[in-house]
């Protein structure tokens, strides 16, 4: 299926003979306004905002971008706010879930405006509009978060009785399913969780984050490994762990999303496993959804991206890709 939906647009950029003839590219003269989720400048909202900015460039759309930093009550605000501009499409991410979202995208729907989401699904709205063109892009959080457990049980060699700490968002509805797979796969191996929930204010500003871990660490000494739910706070990793006084390889660490810190990171050895989203596609193929239901009536696509791992072994051929805001 991916396959299918990579040809068919990559016949699209390749344009028709009438739309080669008339140099027109196939989204030109549509406006979307796009919500990054993160800060300006944060290290995976940024390679999300390059994969819609590429697409859009690509494509001749306007794309207009917003930030939420990470807060869902502000992704709702940045909604309303892009909903009075009336533009062609709206790109969401879905952590305020379906209720938060629901009369808001079903206005946009009456006048016109196709939505699309991104990062984290809104399951039941995807439903009553896929023919409209909602779709989603990104991974499915539950799965993930379950191959996350999986991968570094066997990657780290952990055994029932070992301590793992585990920092997650398991109050944000479908957010939460990600961290909810990791907890769940550890106990059922007989690993010890020690969970924390990211706070708001950590969430929002990664760096704010080294207390939480040195103080962690130094109350416990038999800790195995952590899994990071939380991009930013991934890339902030190996800033924790020198200000905690444990050098390379002393811990094993997963987290998610690729960062040009976080690269750097495995090449040193202070991160070990990464759960790749790739959130370049999720910027691009979302601005490629509305721009084909737009143009051409297609109904919601829904696309995986967050299948992959990384780690030493596959870090020197993604690095560069990393550096460029790709990856």
């Amino acid at each position: 299926m991916k396959k299918i939906i990579l040809a068919l647009i990559i016949s699209i950029f390749t344009l028709s003979p009438l739309y080669a003839e008339k140099m027109i590219r196939t989204g030109e003269n549509l406006e979307i306004w796009f919500d990054t989720g993160g800060p300006p400048g944060g290290a995976y909202g940024t390679i999300v905002y390059n994969g819609a900015k590429q697409a859009g460039f690509d494509l001749g759309a306007k794309v207009k971008f917003m930030y939420s930093e990470w807060s869902p009550q502000k992704m709702v605000e940045n909604f309303k706010t892009a909903l009075s501009a009336r533009p062609d499409g709206i790109v969401v991410m879905g952590h305020p879930g379906d209720l938060a979202y629901a009369p808001f995208i079903e206005e946009a729907q009456k006048k016109g405006i196709i939505v699309t989401c991104i990062d984290t699904p809104l399951p039941s709205l995807q439903e009553n509009y896929i023919s409209q063109g909602f779709g989603y892009i990104g991974p499915d959080n539950y799965n993930q978060g379950q191959s996350m457990a999986k991968e570094s049980i066997k990657r780290f060699n952990l055994k029932k009785g070992d301590r793992v700490f585990v920092w997650g968002l398991k109050r944000l509805q479908t957010r939460g399913l990600r961290t909810k797979g990791i907890i769940e796969v550890l106990e059922d191996e007989g690993i010890k969780v020690d969970y924390l929930e990211i706070s708001t204010e950590i969430d929002k500003d990664s760096s704010l984050g080294t207390p939480v871990i040195t103080g962690y660490v130094s109350a416990n000494p038999d800790l195995k490994a952590m899994i990071i739910d939380h991009g930013a706070l991934t890339s902030q990793m190996e800033n924790f762990l020198r200000a905690s006084n444990i050098g390379p390889d002393k811990i094993h660490v997963a987290g998610f999303s690729l960062s040009p810190a976080t690269a750097e990171a495995i090449e040193k050895g202070y991160v070990d496993l990464i759960g790749d989203a790739q959130p370049f596609l999720l910027g691009y193929l979302s601005i490629t959804q509305i721009v084909l239901t737009k143009k051409f009536g297609f109904s919601g696509l829904t696309i995986d991206t967050g299948s992959g791992f990384i780690g030493k072994n596959e870090i020197e051929k993604i690095k560069p890709l990393a550096k460029k805001g790709l990856r």
